[in-house]
């Protein structure tokens, strides 16, 4: 009876908590595990509760959208938990590109490697993320620095939903409330977030980077200090790009209004664009469909993470790159996998600004 009910219930979780619960494998999987815990967001339950026990994972379903402990603990002060050798996390998501995110502000050092990430970003015996970031002490006079390690272990720059979903994180751990903002360092440079009274975050990205060699890109510049709508072959076929930095390396690409980019084969070429020797320090690559001069739609392949749901600095990129070619005007909605995004590059002080959701998936903890 318990069986049939738990799959009664898990097949109405949204998308992000059913693979959620598809990854618990992982939490026996390490040896020395001794005990896991996932709480989601409470919300009112109207189902029996049903509990799962083994001897490394306990798990308790108090509805169709409520995982939690018996405990209830609140999740401020399962964040203050300092117990050695346990990381707590709390998994976020920005339209569907999903973060694990840590409460490092104790130290300047990130409390796993990049190595631990990887594991903990596999889906299948892992967590399952695109992502660990990590909230540290502020750097040069801001008030937070970021840090990221990439599901391969690379570290980015910045990342424009994990910025969303950082923003979203600080704010629980300093118990805000209402419309707030912070200063953020990044390997791209200040970032400024600010939690809107809808939950929204707006992000001022700071200023698009065109100057070829600072992108940076081997392709030669036909515009001022620019690429834009450049030929560029890849593996026999000649594309038309544009590059961008939004503090990461972008190339955005658009097809014709006949071309759609959900038939695009994204896992065989977007390989290819992300290693091509143009892009000495590798690129993210936006493939690009424009349905108005204020509508556009986008699928993103991620330096270091593959094909993901969405992409913040991708959006926003694909925005500047769309205004340079004439596509589209300086405010738009950017349409992506996971849903839409609000980005506006503004000509009075030349940022670009996004602003999107990012909402808690589950809280956890796992011994390292």
């Amino acid at each position: 009876m318990a069986v049939a009910a738990s799959a009664a219930i898990s097949n109405s979780f949204t998308p992000s908590i059913r693979r959620a619960l598809t990854s618990v494998n992982f939490f026996s999987s390490l040896s020395s595990l001794s005990s896991t815990t996932i709480s989601f967001p409470t919300r009112q339950s109207h189902y029996p509760i049903i509990s799962f026990q083994n001897p490394s994972f306990r798990l308790m379903v108090t509805s169709a959208l409520n995982i939690e402990t018996s405990d209830k603990v609140s999740p401020s002060s399962f964040l203050d938990h300092r117990e050695i050798g346990i990381l707590h996390f709390v998994k976020y998501q920005g339209l569907g590109n999903d973060f694990i995110l840590v409460d490092n502000r104790d130290s300047t050092e990130p409390k796993i490697t990049p190595e631990q990430a990887v594991r903990l970003c596999d889906r299948n015996f892992g967590i399952g993320a695109d992502g660990v970031i990590f909230a540290m002490p502020g750097t040069n006079g801001t008030d937070y620095t970021m840090r990221i390690f990439n599901s391969d272990g690379s570290e980015p720059e910045m990342c424009g939903n994990g910025v969303r979903c950082f923003a979203r994180f600080i704010a629980e751990l300093e118990n805000l409330q209402g419309k707030h903002s912070f200063t953020i360092h990044t390997g791209a440079g200040l970032i400024i977030p600010e939690i809107q009274e809808d939950g929204k975050v707006r992000v001022d990205m700071g200023e698009p980077i065109l100057k070829a060699s600072d992108v940076p890109t081997k392709l030669t510049a036909n515009k001022d200090d620019a690429v834009v709508h450049s030929e560029l072959n890849v593996d026999g076929v000649t594309w038309h790009v544009t590059c961008v930095s939004m503090g990461n390396p972008h190339c955005v690409t658009f097809g014709n209004k006949e071309s759609k980019v959900d038939e695009l084969n994204l896992l065989e070429i977007g390989p290819k664009f992300e290693h091509h020797d143009v892009f000495p320090a590798r690129t993210n690559t936006e493939f690009v469909q424009v349905y108005s001069d204020s509508h556009l739609k986008m699928r993103v392949w991620e330096r270091g993470a593959g094909a993901t749901l969405a992409c913040g600095t991708g959006a926003c990129a694909t925005v500047v790159a769309a205004v340079l070619e004439g596509r589209a005007g300086r405010k738009c909605r950017v349409d992506l996998p996971g849903g839409p995004l609000e980005i506006e590059w503004r000509e009075e002080d030349n940022h670009v600004y996004m602003t999107g959701p990012a909402e808690v998936v589950f809280y956890g903890s796992l011994s390292l």
